[in-house]
């Protein structure tokens, strides 16, 4: 029994260590600083993609939980930001802290609601309460813009020197700085004891029930949480871009960011990393390509992905380096290989 919980911790830790390739993504983003400074405008939106998708990701990849409403968490976070910054409040860290409040104050309420329920209905209750923000915030357009949006954002400097200049250089810094502290805590998250809980509630709830972990409560947890990040990546957008429109309850906004955790993989905290990147990159170019006709280009590709890599391109990423490992190996002992080649 010791045995096996040693091993447990061991492997545990390992996890929580740093891995050289945890080190990509942050290096991706100096790259584009220094190489792509044109581009920085669109980096900062894939940036928030990324941060929203993770947030996705701890319901869905994790806890197990598919919803499609996800959205109204975003939204609610980027209209607390503007509405904030409209009453005067523009100091940006804190009111990005207070509109991921507010999301999770939604979260765990709606969490409380829709988490007693499985299923299709779950996944109807999901989309219903994403469409419910949207037509309260279209049913009050003297505070919210309605179809015009919400219009005149004005954030102060971060820190009192540093202002959101027009070429994108302050935002994208920012948005990368914002990610680095999410994915730190999302990293300590489900590494930790509650994240391989998670993982356990997602694979076999009734057993993790038996055993004594309260899998309602641990999900509503999740839940908050998730929404609570969700609500942060809305305020981000919210402030980087000046401007809040209703497609951040939008629909489509909602099946993007199940498409991107797809195209990245799910439950593998990394996903988000390349599955937002690959998704908005590969749209922006057909789009630009061919303006009439990329959804069906992008529909080809999406279907290729799920036939030939159904755990996400990461999955895929995965199995290749385990072949070529595996590959190395059987080379390097094989026993009719001369002794001098095996050096």
């Amino acid at each position: 029994m010791s045995s096996a919980k040693d091993i447990a911790v061991s492997q545990l830790m390992s996890l929580r260590r740093l891995h050289p390739a945890e080190l990509v993504p942050w290096i991706c983003a100096v790259v584009v600083w220094f190489f792509f400074p044109t581009y920085l405008p669109f980096a900062t939106q894939i940036v928030i993609m990324i941060l929203f998708t993770l947030s996705y990701d701890i319901v869905v990849g994790y806890a197990g939980i598919i919803i499609l409403g996800h959205t109204a968490f975003f939204g609610v976070g980027a209209y607390s930001a503007g509405l904030l910054t409209l009453a005067g409040w523009q100091e940006p860290i804190s009111g990005l802290l207070m509109a991921g409040i507010a999301a999770a104050a939604v979260g765990i309420t709606a969490g409380a609601i829709i988490l007693r329920t499985a299923g299709l209905t779950l996944l109807m209750l999901g989309l219903a309460l994403t469409l419910l923000f949207g037509e309260l915030a279209n049913r009050f357009p003297e505070i919210t813009g309605g179809h015009d949006g919400l219009q005149g954002i004005t954030t102060s400097p971060i820190f009192g020197r540093f202002d959101f200049d027009l070429f994108g250089h302050v935002t994208f810094i920012y948005s990368v700085a914002v990610l680095f502290v999410a994915w730190v805590a999302v990293r300590a998250l489900v590494h930790a004891p509650f994240g391989r809980s998670l993982v356990g509630i997602r694979l076999n709830p009734a057993r993790m029930q038996a055993i004594g972990v309260p899998v309602r409560q641990r999900k509503l947890v999740a839940f908050t949480i998730s929404a609570g990040l969700a609500g942060v990546a809305g305020a981000l957008s919210a402030q980087t871009t000046q401007f809040v429109s209703l497609d951040a309850f939008g629909l489509g906004m909602a099946g993007t960011v199940l498409i991107i955790l797809v195209i990245g993989g799910r439950g593998r905290l990394y996903g988000a990393f390349i599955g937002a990147p690959a998704y908005m990159i590969v749209q922006d170019a057909l789009a630009k390509d061919d303006p009439v006709f990329w959804l069906f280009w992008l529909g080809i590709i999406l279907i290729l992905v799920v036939l030939f890599a159904p755990n996400g391109l990461l999955g895929l990423f995965s199995r290749a380096g385990t072949f070529l490992k595996s590959k190395w190996k059987s080379a390097a002992t094989d026993p009719r290989q001369p002794q001098s080649e095996r050096r």
